[in-house]
């Protein structure tokens, strides 16, 4: 009964997995220097005298420079192009009509007038009138003008320019007196006009780009040996934006060979806690490390939470208080136990506080947070268990901040109280850890308490049809459910499981009900059959259960139960019955063997011994203290010395606690009573 038979292979497959996660922490972690100072504005300083150690460029706020480049983009005026192009191709088109339609009509003057308009307007410049009127309501009543023969900007009015119907009119309303009117406006002068002043974005783009370079980032230096602030002064925005630039100038002064070595002991720290942690799994949680999935779950867990608090520092997203860390504990001890979600809150609470500005007060924030989550959520049988259990952590994360700024800074202040609305949000994210489980166990093939209570309902399909078909297979198990879960309770295995296990454990009895004794009422219809044939019959009803499981998708944690509840024993009546039917024979066990396997968890093994004692109990023709204690003790030290507990990991001493509870439940069950005397005349 060695439960730590586990290759160790998947030892060192387990510790690459976390050695990983620290790696991949490591890699999105910020490398430079850990500024060794931690400030607020409007709280006192809490250190000593503090002078700038070299000069200190004083940084802008990102407000200024905001406000800064707001103002530039205000002020920049936009730069267009003037196409003189265009003017080769209208001169050229107006040429080839004038000859063509009106040369021999009219005189020469007609031509050069129009010539000559069309190069005052095309020199000018035409712009398109929307455009125009955008301009003037963005404010930008000039541009930059340039010209593509000169190759030079100049600032230009917009009103300078004209639109196509301006320069129209304008050609018609300057003809001289000695040409006609009627004439000009016969010409076709639209084909002519073409808007020529033309957006040059390229240009606008480099020379905005060009001027906010040109913004400088800081406001002035604090020189070395200056005085920066002093113990108890209040840091105000002034002291705080100067605390700012030494922070960034303090980082920036890191060399590479620096941001190597910082790299380097980022990842030590990150990987000695997922090495304890490792160390807590393979010293006192063996059997976890048996599936790689349990593993996985916990990097996963713990990834997610450490890389979006490192994410979050480095492009400063939200506040750290909405990242929810006690989701963690409440999905470990979901599925596995309270120890187990403590250490790997702690470990994931000191990972992420390696990046955090506020170690002290995030560390003591999130401790006790976590254990709250842990202690009051002993078992998740209902979503009114989870919404105590966040309500509870929300309250903890509101009575440990407020206590926290009365002790470093003797009041609140309003900054404090917006926190409220930050816990509320990490509150509501917490909920959503009911959704998770779900998810998980769908993902994992886990199953939480509140799956096993489903399931563990009378009313559901499969057990009411177990109690339809097969009443006395129903009232079986239902016996068994209460041994197995009393006996379950007093060794510390999973009463929860062990109790659905049992309900579940002889479903496949439904398909041939009839053959077994519990069903039967008066006829026996395995007097008509051979030994081998009944053996059959019986072993079969292992395979149909789990098919029948299957089909109604039940966890495996469950269909384990059906499997393993005969384990790899014999069907002894009737191999015993066959070989005393041939006497002097070797007998091939093989028909007469269930196909396993054996029980290979404390909660499989109970139900094992459970199973076998309820249904000997039944062929007792008389339920005696001393016949029940006898016949207990026969079936479950059968059980051991066939080696059927082999793979399990259960104890002697479990087994004889077992044992006393079958032997106490059985006496309440059967009733045995002392004699009463009777009274002398």
């Amino acid at each position: 009964m060695n439960p730590f038979n586990i290759r160790p292979d998947k030892h060192i497959q387990s510790l690459l997995i976390l050695l990983g996660a620290a790696l991949l922490i490591t890699l999105l972690a910020p490398s430079e220097q850990k500024f060794k100072y931690t400030f607020f504005e409007g709280k006192p300083w809490a250190y000593d005298l503090l002078t700038a150690p070299y000069d200190i460029p004083i940084l802008k706020t990102k407000e200024a420079i905001k406000e800064e480049q707001d103002s530039l983009c205000e002020r920049q005026l936009p730069y267009y192009n003037l196409r003189m192009d265009l003017l080769d191709t209208a001169l050229e088109h107006w040429k080839n009509e004038f000859k063509e339609r009106y040369a021999k009509q009219l005189p020469p003057a007609y031509y050069s007038y129009v010539e000559k308009q069309l190069n005052e307007l095309y020199h000018n410049g035409m712009m398109d009138e929307a455009e125009k009127e955008n301009l003037r309501a963005n404010g930008k009543l000039e541009v930059m003008l340039s010209n593509s023969e000169t190759k030079e900007a100049e600032r230009t009015p917009i009103s300078y320019f004209y639109t196509l119907k301006e320069a129209y009119y304008k050609i018609i309303d300057g003809t001289p007196e000695q040409l006609s009117k009627e004439v000009i406006n016969s010409f076709d002068l639209s084909s002519l006009l073409r808007v020529n002043v033309a957006f040059n974005s390229d240009m606008s783009s480099n020379v905005m780009d060009e001027e906010l370079r040109k913004i400088s980032v800081s406001t002035g230096i604090v020189q070395t040996g200056e005085r920066i602030v002093d113990k108890g002064e209040i840091v105000d925005a002034r002291i705080y934006n100067v605390l700012n630039s030494f922070k960034i100038e303090y980082q920036s002064r890191a060399a590479v060979s620096d941001r190597i070595v910082i790299s380097l002991a980022t990842f030590a720290l990150i990987a000695m806690f997922f090495i304890a942690f490792w160390l807590y799994l393979w010293i006192f949680r063996v059997h976890f490390l048996a599936h790689r999935r349990n593993v996985i779950l916990f990097v996963s867990l713990l990834l997610f939470l450490v890389v979006v608090t490192v994410i979050n520092i480095r492009l400063d997203l939200f506040n750290l208080y909405i990242i929810p860390f006690a989701i963690l504990p409440l999905v470990v001890r979901t599925f596995f136990d309270s120890r187990t979600a403590l250490f790997a809150h702690i470990v994931c609470v000191l990972s992420a506080a390696l990046f955090v500005p506020f170690q002290y007060e995030f560390i003591v924030l999130q401790m006790l947070a976590g254990m709250t989550g842990i202690f009051s959520l002993r078992s998740l049988r209902s979503r009114v268990d989870l919404i105590r259990a966040t309500f509870l952590i929300f309250v903890t994360y509101l009575l440990t901040y407020f206590a926290l700024a009365f002790w470093q800074h003797g009041g609140l202040t309003a900054d404090n109280w917006t926190h409220i609305i930050y816990f509320g949000i990490n509150l509501i994210f917490l909920t959503f850890s009911y959704l998770l489980i779900y998810i998980i166990e769908r993902l994992f093939g886990y199953v939480s308490i509140i799956s096993l209570v489903e399931l563990g309902d009378m009313n559901s399909p499969l057990l009411k049809e177990l109690s339809e078909r097969a009443p006395g297979t129903f009232q079986h198990s239902f016996q068994v459910s209460i041994l197995a879960t009393e006996a379950a309770i007093k060794i510390d295995a999973d009463a929860a499981l062990t109790r659905t296990g049992a309900l579940y454990h002889d479903i496949g009895k439904m398909r041939n009900p009839q053959y077994f004794t519990e069903n039967q009422g008066g006829s026996n219809p395995h007097e008509s059959l051979s030994y081998d044939e009944s053996a059959r019959i019986i072993i079969r009803h292992v395979t149909d259960g789990i098919a029948m499981a299957q089909k109604y998708k039940l966890p495996d944690q469950v269909i384990d139960f059906i499997r393993t509840h005969h384990g790899e024993g014999k069907t002894k009546y009737f191999y015993n019955s066959y070989c005393n039917e041939h006497p002097g024979i070797e007998v091939d066990p093989a028909p007469f063997t269930y196909p396993g396997p054996n029980p290979f968890s404390k909660e499989t093994a109970i139900v094992m011994m459970a199973d076998a004692v309820e249904a000997s109990s039944r062929s007792l023709k008389e339920y005696t203290e001393e016949n029940i204690r006898n016949l207990i003790d026969r079936i479950v030290d059968s059980i051991v010395e066939e080696g059927l507990l082999s793979d399990a990991p259960i104890t002697f001493r479990d087994i004889k606690k077992a044992k006393e509870v079958f032997y106490e439940k059985l006496k309440t069950i059967y009733h045995t009573r002392i004699a009463y005397p009777e009274k002398r005349a």
